[in-house]
């Protein structure tokens, strides 16, 4: 399965809601993969086995089920989860990358792919659980660039 979409990030039809520059965006990202708890609730267990300024290798636990993922990072453009097959699991990976069509307005593009075969009603049901993934870790690097926690104050809409 293939499947993509955006989540845009800041409201530029909305003054009143803070701005999020793409340094905390990028800080944001970075945390999703360096603190999956925090984005991830069915995570029970987080460890990070190695780490370089550009990758960290992880393992995660749900539950009684064990994935080690390796996570690059190219800085403030993209970060990339690669799983690899294991066991029952088939190997897939996730790309989150920043698009800014003008300043300030910014968006994560998440793109999936996978080696599972094929099947229609699963797939749809995949591409939904993602999406509302994907839009609750915006929302969280949203709430965590409002408390500070992602550096520089945001500002509110212009």
């Amino acid at each position: 399965m293939r499947f993509e979409h955006l989540v845009e990030v800041n409201d530029a039809r909305n003054p009143l809601v803070a701005v999020v520059t793409r340094e905390q965006l990028w800080r944001g990202l970075v945390w999703r993969a360096e603190q999956p708890q925090l984005f991830v609730h069915q995570l029970s267990e987080a460890t990070i086995l190695t780490r370089t300024e550009a990758r960290i290798v992880r393992a995660l636990r749900y539950g009684d089920v064990l994935v080690t993922d390796d996570v690059s990072f190219v800085p403030f453009e993209r970060v990339h989860y690669d799983i690899a097959a294991q066991d029952e699991i088939p190997r897939s990976s996730l790309t989150m990358s920043i698009e800014e069509p003008r300043p300030g307005a910014l968006f994560v593009r998440f793109f999936y792919a996978d080696d599972c075969a094929e099947d229609t009603v699963v797939d749809e049901l995949r591409r939904a659980a993602y999406q509302d993934a994907d839009i609750d870790t915006v929302a969280t690097i949203r709430s965590l660039a409002e408390s500070g926690r992602l550096g520089e104050s945001v500002r509110t809409g212009s």
